[in-house]
């Protein structure tokens, strides 16, 4: 695992630029009132409290963490250890591989290859390793609803703020000049939901989509290396299939390194 530090300087970045534009007119104070932020962030919590159960609620803190590093997806890496393990199966007999299990660190990885040793049938390795594949897919999707769905509520409170604060300025007009203010004052809780919404919610909802895409093809990759090597495909057939799943600059990566063996062969 790596650390991420993207998420914590567009949060930095973003808040910087609000606070120039806020501080632009004026005084900055003109942009604090508790009111309008309990409405705003206590409201939109409370409602996320009714929506998800608290035992869904308890696995946010985990998945927050997860934006502040980058998981381990050496698809290059895996794919080289599947193809060797091939080769190793193709020579040596399927049960030569069980020995290489123990050092693998890729869960689902050591889950196929273990019920390939043990003998299991094509089919059901790959209903198992289908049900895991979307077991991660729905235990990562909950941090993304959570935020998501904040990120819907909290406008939404912030519209709520602002009606209040409407209502209230409507209801006693007798001074005229107290209306602009109490106009700035309603509008501040629609200004803090709209900052929360797209400056930290939302973002954080998105991110934990990508990466959420990118851990389920990596596992996608793997069974389908799994359920070549319980077939006794050809190794170079496999190699060939899985650096399908690549991305574009990691198969320039991987051209680039066997250029580099290439020449060192020559030398």
């Amino acid at each position: 695992m790596k650390r991420n530090i993207l998420p914590i300087i567009g949060l930095v970045v973003g808040i910087g630029l609000i606070f120039v534009a806020m501080t632009d007119g004026g005084s900055i104070m003109r942009f604090w009132d508790l009111p309008s932020i309990l409405i705003t962030f206590f409201g939109s919590l409370a409602a996320i409290l009714i929506s998800f159960p608290l035992s869904t609620l308890k696995k946010v803190p985990t998945l927050m963490r997860k934006l502040l590093v980058t998981p381990d997806d050496d698809r290059l890496a895996l794919i080289d250890t599947l193809t060797k393990l091939a080769k190793k199966s193709r020579t040596e007999g399927i049960l030569s591989i069980e020995q290489d299990i123990a050092e693998l660190e890729n869960p689902v990885l050591i889950y196929g290859l273990q019920m390939v040793v043990d003998g299991m049938d094509i089919e059901s390795i790959e209903e198992i390793l289908n049900v895991e594949l979307e077991q991660t897919e729905d235990r990562h999707s909950i941090g993304q609803e959570v935020f998501v769905k904040w990120g819907e509520y909290a406008p939404a409170f912030g519209m709520i703020g602002t009606l209040i604060g409407l209502i209230s300025m409507l209801g006693d007009l007798q001074d005229p000049s107290t209306i602009g203010t109490g106009m700035a004052t309603a509008l501040l809780t629609t200004f803090y939901g709209s900052f929360l919404a797209n400056m930290v919610f939302l973002p954080l909802a998105k991110n934990l989509e990508i990466q959420t895409a990118k851990e389920c093809k990596t596992i996608e990759m793997v069974i389908e290396g799994v359920l070549a090597l319980q077939r006794g495909d050809n190794p170079r057939t496999i190699e060939q299939k899985l650096l399908s799943y690549l991305s574009q600059s990691d198969k320039k990566k991987d051209e680039k390194e066997e250029l580099q063996v290439a020449d060192e062969l020559v030398r």
